[in-house]
């Protein structure tokens, strides 16, 4: 994996747009990382072919629009945690965002707050539980003992959105995973 260190939320945002080429095939995943940023507007206003999430209203739609992000140049997505080693720690409901993050796409570039980091792998995922799922669990309106608590009880109810733990290490690939580590704190 690469990685890039910016100062402010505007020079990441920068730095990622200089990462792609105009025309480019461009998706996301649900991040109020990236939101913050202010990447989407910048993508809406740019050379760029969007691949929109919001714009499926079916499940069929939904489908066709994860086959477009399969092959698509760049994937834009947030992560739940980072180790001091360089490791991801995401957890994920159905999985099409970490799905992405280690398939498909030409390149992913992660936009992570220093919040996000974490001195080790349990640290990482004590965060992802506890930091970063309850307020989603509230963001996204699910039925889960933690959006009550604010505390992960190790739920296996039918909204918990901690279906898929994922740890990436590495990219097998050179140079198409990369992580943009900003100097703020953003998302969860």
């Amino acid at each position: 994996m690469e990685g890039y260190y910016c100062p402010t939320r505007q020079e990441a945002v920068a730095k990622a747009l200089s990462l792609m080429e105009a025309g480019a095939a461009v998706a996301w995943g649900g991040s109020m990382t990236v939101k913050e940023t202010g990447l989407m507007d910048a993508l809406h206003k740019g050379p760029y072919q969007l691949i929109d999430r919001e714009l499926p209203k079916t499940p069929e739609e939904q489908r066709a629009l994860y086959a477009q992000v399969i092959g698509c140049d760049t994937f834009f997505m947030g992560t739940n945690a980072i180790t001091l080693d360089g490791e991801l720690v995401n957890i994920d409901n159905r999985g099409n965002r970490v799905a992405f993050l280690c398939f498909g796409p030409r390149q992913v570039i992660i936009l992570a707050g220093m919040n996000k980091l974490a001195p080790d792998r349990e640290s990482a995922l004590q965060r992802a539980h506890n930091m970063a799922t309850p307020p989603n669990a509230l963001r996204l309106d699910r039925k889960t003992p933690c959006a009550v608590s604010g505390r992960c009880s190790d739920c296996l109810v039918p909204d918990t959105l901690c279906s898929q733990i994922v740890i990436t290490r590495r990219s097998s690939i050179p140079g198409r995973i990369k992580v943009i580590l900003i100097g703020e704190e953003l998302g969860y």
